[in-house]
């Protein structure tokens, strides 16, 4: 050791300046080859290079040892080390022997836990193919269990699908028809209706045992049901039954009946159907017959054939037909009145005919057309609604209604081959259209041709009536017609009334084709008219005739609360320019030179020498003028009071006519200043304020 250390000092002390390449040179191989020639040099400087870092390589070379040297130095150490372990081991050969027992005593008792492990991994082994033996079987196990218990739902429901049970072979036979026998009923539907439709059903050995029987039930319901529905069908036909309140709380109660004969009876199910329109068909025919029979006794007839705009009635005589007032007490042939009040009770419920004729009320037609109409649509809209919900058929209501829209129809027909109402039809036309509003608010289409039917009878009679009124204007004879009297003729007045009428009844509907008729009879009158008043020898009574049929005319359209179209215009036109030649007439019968005069003087400005008045050209008229003015618009004014029925169109005249007589006085007061000399007439000239103060006169008298 402590050569090693004296190796490694000197070692440390010359390791800066040792040169490994400086050393290789400086070694005599020479005698190394010399004693040992087999050794081979190749390689050498390689390995010394691999070897420059060791420590005890490079202390080697650095001291100069010899290589042999230093090997045999090195066995002889190994030499004796090894001999000294011999001694260590010797000397812990008791330590050994210890620990060679301890280490066998180990290897024994491990051997023993080998073994005993050894038999806990092979019983672990068993014990998990146990495991997985219990756990195979516990699945197929569950798959068992649950095929099983799908099988058993499935079968459970074929049981209890298939099997008819005695509580419902009870009920089915000899139970009353209620709600319990209706919950029967629809579980009995679904049995049949599982053998019927299941292919698996119609192939298993229970169905031979149940079908019979199940077969046998049906067909008892059938026989209950068809007895039982048919007898409340018969209870319809009972006096006095209200038939809606049977059907909404008997009938629909009990409509599973029907969807059980139609679903597994069809031919029991088309002789109950058959047996409901029947039934139906013949009791609303029958109650719809006795109230148009009921109807018909409050009916007050308004018009006949020959109530008419021209035909002729004398003051001195009555026209009579069967239970009617004579023609011209009988406004309503031809004025609207309170008949307009039937429109806005469109929706009212209809008549009830005893407690009318108890009262000994009459209606106009069109009053009991609505009631009847009314009864009608409540009638078919219950109907329609109850056919669709009790027998889920909507189709079953045109069979039901044939015959009560047939009585109808036969009744209307009748009633409007001899209707010469023109505001009744018309009337009837405005009912019609506000039903078929009602029924499109319902949503009810059942009754939309029947409605439509109906209108489509009503516009053609109204034309041959309203072409009746027309041409008995065209056609009717003046001589007989005529009446010395300038008073408003009552033909007018019927004019008046009925055109009023009709456009009141067309302002919410715009019916052009009526205001095409309207003027055509506008025309027609006016022509009849005209030919009246040529009657009267004197232009003044004809213009007067006039005037006070426009006047009345007016007034008429314009009480009717209607604006009056135009034939309130047109007439407004032609009494304005009848009043102008009236104004003129009335003026030339009392100032007749005056007037000539000014209107044969030219104006001022065109004026010549020739043409100008002299004093005693306009001497005579100013003196009669301021002589009789007075007295002349008196008379004036008692022949307006007398000749125009209408006060204040009298005044209005008069009025005017007045105006018209003051222009005239002042253009005559405007000559005599221009005139030389004329200022000596100043003391006979009315001033204009007198004049203006007896216009105002007559003025307040209005």
């Amino acid at each position: 050791m402590e050569a090693a250390s004296a190796a490694a000092e000197a070692h440390d002390g010359q390791r800066e300046r040792f040169d490994l390449g400086l050393l290789v040179g400086d070694l005599a191989l020479d005698e190394d080859v010399a004693s040992d020639e087999d050794e081979s040099l190749e390689g050498l400087r390689q390995e010394l290079e691999d070897c420059k870092d060791d420590e005890e390589v490079a202390n080697i070379l650095a001291n100069g040892i010899k290589l042999r040297d230093y090997t045999k130095g090195v066995e002889n150490n190994i030499a004796q080390i090894e001999l000294d372990s011999i001694q260590d081991y010797i000397g812990e050969s008791e330590n050994l022997v210890s620990l060679h027992d301890q280490i066998r005593d180990c290897d024994n008792i491990l051997s023993q836990m080998e073994t005993l492990l050894t038999g806990f991994q092979t019983e672990i082994g068993s014990i998990s193919s146990e495991i997985k033996v219990l756990q195979e079987k516990s699945m197929d196990m569950g798959l068992k269990l649950k095929n099983r218990k799908a099988a058993e739902s499935k079968l459970s429901k074929f049981v209890e699908d298939i099997i008819v049970p005695p509580r419902m072979i009870d009920i089915v036979v000899d139970g009353e028809v209620n709600d319990e026998y209706m919950r029967t009923l629809e579980t009995l539907s679904r049995k049949i209706k599982f053998i019927e439709a299941d292919v698996m059903v119609k192939s298993s050995k229970a169905l031979k045992d149940i079908q019979p029987e199940v077969e046998r039930l049906r067909q008892k319901a059938v026989s209950k049901i068809f007895e039982f529905v048919i007898q409340k069908f018969y209870a319809l036909r009972k006096p006095k039954t209200n038939i809606q309140i049977l059907q909404q709380s008997v009938l629909l109660k009990y409509k599973y009946t029907i969807v059980f004969l139609k679903e597994h009876a069809k031919e029991i199910y088309a002789e109950v159907r058959a047996a409901y329109i029947d039934t139906m068909n013949k009791v609303l025919s029958a109650h719809f017959r006795a109230y148009i029979q009921a109807l018909e006794k409050l009916q007050l007839d308004i018009a006949t054939s020959t109530d008419l705009l021209g035909v002729e009635t004398r003051s001195t005589g009555f026209l009579f037909s069967i239970g009617k007032e004579p023609l011209k007490s009988r406004s309503s042939v031809f004025a609207l009145g309170e008949r307009t009040n039937i429109l806005k009770e469109i929706d009212q419920p209809a008549l009830i005919p005893h407690i009318a004729e108890a009262k000994s009320q009459k209606y106009p037609y069109e009053v009991l057309f609505r009631s009847l109409q009314k009864l009608l649509i409540d009638t078919a809209t219950s109907e329609y609604l109850f056919s669709a919900d009790f027998f889920g058929e909507e189709s079953l209501f045109n069979d039901i209604f044939a015959g009560p829209i047939q009585v109808v129809d036969e009744h209307f027909n009748a009633v409007l081959l001899n209707c010469y109402d023109a505001i009744g039809i018309m009337l009837m036309i405005r009912i019609i259209h506000q039903h078929q509003l009602i029924m499109f608010k319902r949503r009810i289409p059942c009754l939309d041709s029947y409605l439509d039917k109906v209108n489509l009878s009503l516009w053609p009679r109204f034309k041959m009536v309203f072409d009746m009124h027309l041409n008995s204007l065209r056609n009717a004879n003046v001589k007989t017609l005529w009446e010395d009297d300038v008073h408003p003729h009552y033909v007018m007045r019927r004019y008046a009334e009925f055109t009023a009428s009709l456009v009141h009844l067309n302002v919410e509907y715009g019916d052009g084709q009526l205001d095409l008729n309207l003027e055509r009879l506008r025309m027609a009158v006016e022509d009849l008219l005209v030919k009246l008043a040529k009657m009267f020898p004197r232009p003044k009574l004809q213009t007067v005739f006039l005037i006070n049929n426009y006047d009345l005319t007016i007034s008429i359209l314009k009480e009717a609360g209607t604006e009056g179209g135009k034939a309130q215009l047109h007439f407004e036109e032609v009494l304005k320019s009848n009043i102008a030649i009236y104004v003129e007439e009335l003026l030339l019968e009392h100032f007749s030179d005056l007037i000539k005069f000014v209107k044969a003087r030219p104006s001022e400005d065109t004026a010549t020498s020739s043409d100008k008045a002299s004093v005693s050209d306009v001497e005579p008229l100013v003196k009669d003028f301021a002589s009789r003015w007075k007295a002349a618009i008196e008379l004036m004014h008692k022949d307006v009071i007398t000749s125009f029925s209408n006060f204040l169109c009298g005044m209005e005249i008069l009025k005017a006519a007045l105006t018209q007589l003051l222009l005239y006085y002042t253009r005559l007061t405007e000559c005599v200043k221009r005139i030389n000399g004329g200022s000596a007439l100043n003391k006979d000239l009315v001033s204009i304020s007198s004049i203006l103060y007896e216009i105002k006169k007559y003025s307040r008298t209005f």
